[in-house]
C-alpha cells in the first residue's frame, strides 16, 4: 500500500526513545555525554530455517550462534541510546542539534528497517496529518521513494548484519551471558559510560572471534516458557531472580 508522509516537526519521535546504534554511533553518543545500554535477546535455533523463510533469515543475519545448556540459540544484541523525556539534542524549535551527524535510526524514521514489517501509521508517533500531506513516501511495491530514507534503511540494516560478530565480542568482554526470549522480553545491561566506551573502542579496533564460552542463560517471566525452555535442554531462570549488577528484564508481553 502506497503511503504519503510529511514531517510536521511535532517532536514526538524525539522523546523517550530507545535508538538502535552502530558501534561507531554508540561511541559518538557516549562522547556527547549520552547513555547507551545493551539489549540482549535470544532465539531457540535447533536447525537452520527453510530458504524461503525471510523473517528467520533476517534474524539469523543480525545474530550470532551460541548455546544455552544443550539448546542451540541465536543471540541478538542491540546497542541502544536511551533517554527519558526530550532527546538531549532536541532544540527548543523542535530542530535537531546534531542533524548532520544524527544516528541512522533517526534518518530512517518513520520507515521500517525490517523488510518483513509493514509500515503502519497507527504504530508511529507522528500525528495523523503527517500522513495526509507531502510526497509519496512508500510506493505500492513497498519501496521507500525518498533516496535518503532508502539509503538510511539500507545502512541501518547493513550495520546490524555486519556487526553481529562484533557484538558477540562485546558481550564476552562485558561478561554478558543472559538474554530474554525474543518477542517476549530482553535483558537490558547498563554498563558505566566510561567502561562501555573503553570496551567498545577495544572491540572496534581489535575485533577477533571470542573464545567459545557461550553457555547463555535464558530469562523469562512466564512459568510456561520456563518449562518449555528447560524441557528443550536450555539453561533458564525467572526474571524475578535478576537483581542489581547493572541489568534488568524488560517484558514485551504480560505475565501469565
Amino acid at each position: 500500500m502506497a503511503r504519503r508522509f510529511s514531517c510536521t516537526m511535532c517532536g514526538r519521535c524525539c522523546h523517550g526513545l530507545r535508538l538502535p546504534l552502530s558501534v561507531a554511533e554508540a561511541l559518538a553518543w557516549i562522547d556527547d555525554g549520552g547513555e547507551v545500554e545493551v539489549f540482549c535477546e535470544a532465539v531457540p535455533w535447533p536447525e537452520e530455517p527453510a530458504p524461503d523463510n525471510g523473517p528467520a533469515w533476517h534474524k539469523r543475519k543480525r545474530s550470532f550462534q551460541a548455546m544455552s545448556g544443550h539448546l542451540p540459540v541465536r543471540v541478538i544484541v542491540t546497542l541502544v541510546a536511551t533517554f527519558d523525556g526530550a532527546c538531549p539534542n532536541l532544540r527548543a524549535d523542535m530542530g535537531c542539534g546534531i542533524y548532520e551527524r544524527r544516528p541512522t535510526a533517526c534518518r530512517v524514521y518513520p520507515a521500517e528497517v525490517n523488510p518483513f514489517i509493514a509500515l503502519e501509521p497507527a504504530n508511529k508517533l507522528c500525528p495523523p496529518d503527517a500522513w495526509e500531506t507531502g510526497g509519496l513516501f512508500q510506493d505500492d511495491d513497498g519501496h521507500w521513494t525518498d533516496p535518503e530514507v532508502a539509503a538510511a534503511v539500507l545502512r541501518r540494516r547493513t550495520d546490524d548484519y555486519a556487526e553481529a560478530g562484533t557484538r558477540e565480542v562485546l558481550c564476552a568482554r562485558l561478561g554478558i551471558r543472559e538474554a530474554g526470549l525474543s518477542n517476549e522480553g530482553v535483558i537490558v545491561y547498563t554498563p558505566s559510560r566510561d567502561h562501555l566506551r573503553e570496551v567498545l573502542k577495544g572491540t572496534a579496533e581489535t575485533y577477533k572471534t571470542p573464545p567459545r564460552d557461550d553457555d547463555w542463560m535464558l530469562v523469562s517471566h512466564r512459568l510456561r516458557t520456563m518449562w518449555l525452555l528447560e524441557s528443550a535442554g536450555a539453561r533458564a531462570t525467572q526474571a524475578v531472580e535478576l537483581a542489581g549488577m547493572g541489568r534488568r528484564f524488560v517484558s514485551f508481553v504480560q505475565d501469565e
